[in-house]
């Protein structure tokens, strides 16, 4: 065995992406089209769990059970356990293994979603940024402390789900229900994007969102433009102007009710020391975009943003001489811990009928809301982990209060109770969400060593465990 040292099990990790072993780990979890949005595809997701991530932790020393999601069938969480001693502080992992539509037919080179190919820095393949290849990283970097150490030096539990792509159904009422089994001092996890590609970054909370549609519904079918033009109401054009009133031309949000009342101090000058730079095929900011006033840093990470997802009215795929029945948007708040999304829709809906635009209809989805989360930068545990990842790559990370998405880190910081530290592998321009998915090969090496870092840092018995 190696010698016991942090050096030594950064070296591992190091080893064991550059031998081809980490692309083998990854290559076998791409292969599993495990597409929690297509119903066909759900049985996929318990053979990731049972044939694939059980064994791979079992072999680490974990036990492993595989649970029925209560709220949803076929879409199955995993809890992975390894206990050394009761005294040791503990870590709760997360992860996904569900992904998105593979999209088949629409990758760039007619690259096959579900088979991880290397092109340059590039590693192609549905989920390799989101989320398999993420919480690989993170078991690859457990493997090579207990493979150094020959124990981690804390327990660890690591809870798998499978339906966060359809917005994580379940997932409160599983950890409220396993809120015992699944206790700990901290949650250590990655998702999402670093602000650089080439800069560490930890997140510590997230922005919620909260999706709805606006709706105007005035007849029973459309009538001739020639005939009727000027004389019948256009719901397009009355939905328009509804969200017109709600939000300006540059993205400002209008209605005080859906903003925060400002930024702490403590969140201003966290965001004060982050860049944002998605890499040289990421889109370039609008400076003069969003709430006037604020940095763009401060626009994303601690401020609302009001968005149109969609919006139809008419026939667009085939337009015809006719003043539409009805209009519909749909609509996203997202929203920081300091405004209350139960006070958004009512809010609204005063709003326009104030406005005169008592005839559109306000809904919310049926998507799950995603509270909005945030861990204070001056905690204790957030120092720990900025001193552990400066102390692998040699200069402090990017600390942010709250990433600018969603995740359900509301469920592990409200009901388990836990300060939630998020070191994301990814970059902004990794297509998650689209064809083309891909991490980079540089970035996948360096979190390997970050993680390996971190974890060993864990056990090496200066981990702030009553913080």
């Amino acid at each position: 065995m190696p010698a016991a040292s942090r050096a030594a099990a950064i070296d591992h990790v190091t080893r064991h992406f550059d031998d081809g072993g980490f692309f083998a780990d990854l290559a076998r979890r791409v292969a599993i089209p495990t597409s929690s949005q297509e119903p066909e595809r759900r049985p996929a997701l318990t053979t990731y769990l049972r044939d694939e991530m059980g064994p791979s932790l079992e072999r680490l020393g974990y036990t492993v059970a595989i649970y029925d999601n209560p709220v949803m069938a076929e879409v199955p969480f995993m809890i992975a356990q390894r206990l050394e001693d009761p005294g040791l502080p503990t870590v709760f992992t997360y992860g996904h293994g569900d992904v998105i539509r593979g999209l088949e037919g629409k990758w760039d080179e007619g690259r096959d979603p579900w088979t991880l190919t290397r092109d340059g820095d590039r590693l192609y393949g549905r989920g390799t940024a989101d989320n398999k290849g993420q919480h690989s990283i993170n078991i690859a970097a457990i493997a090579s402390v207990l493979a150094t150490r020959g124990r981690l030096g804390f327990n660890s539990k690591i809870l798998i789900e499978t339906g966060e792509e359809v917005g994580s159904p379940g997932l409160r009422e599983f950890c409220s229900e396993h809120k015992d089994e699944l206790a700990a001092d901290m949650l250590l996890a990655s998702d999402g994007p670093r602000l650089k590609p080439d800069g560490p970054t930890i997140f510590m909370g997230t922005r919620g969102a909260l999706n709805f549609t606006l709706r105007i519904d005035l007849r029973a079918g459309g009538h001739h433009s020639g005939n009727w033009g000027g004389l019948l109401a256009n719901p397009g054009v009355i939905l328009a102007h509804a969200i017109a009133s709600l939000v300006g031309p540059k993205g400002e949000i209008r209605p005080a009710e859906l903003k925060p009342a400002g930024i702490a101090d403590s969140v201003r000058a966290a965001i004060a020391k982050c860049e944002i730079d998605g890499g040289p095929t990421a889109p370039a900011i609008d400076p003069d975009w969003g709430e006037p006033g604020l940095t763009p840093a401060e626009r994303v990470f601690g401020w609302n943003a009001f968005e149109v997802l969609a919006f139809v009215t008419g026939n667009p795929d085939n337009p015809v001489n006719a003043i539409p029945p009805r209009a519909e948007a749909t609509c996203q708040i997202r929203f920081t811990v300091d405004t209350d999304p139960n006070e958004f829709l009512p809010a609204i809906r005063r709003h326009l009928d104030r406005h005169g635009f008592d005839r559109v209809e306000v809904e919310q989805t049926r998507m799950v809301v995603m509270q909005a989360t945030r861990l204070d930068p001056e905690h204790p545990v957030a120092h720990w982990a900025a001193e552990s990842v400066a102390r692998t790559v040699g200069k402090p990370p990017m600390m942010l209060p709250n990433l600018g998405g969603s995740l359900p880190n509301d469920v592990f910081a409200d009901v388990l109770g836990l300060p939630t530290i998020w070191v994301p592998h990814s970059y902004a321009a990794c297509s998650q969400h689209a064809p083309n998915e891909h991490i980079l090969g540089s970035i996948t090496r360096e979190a390997l060593q970050i993680m390996a870092g971190m974890f060993w840092d864990v056990g090496a018995g200066d981990f702030p465990k009553a913080a």
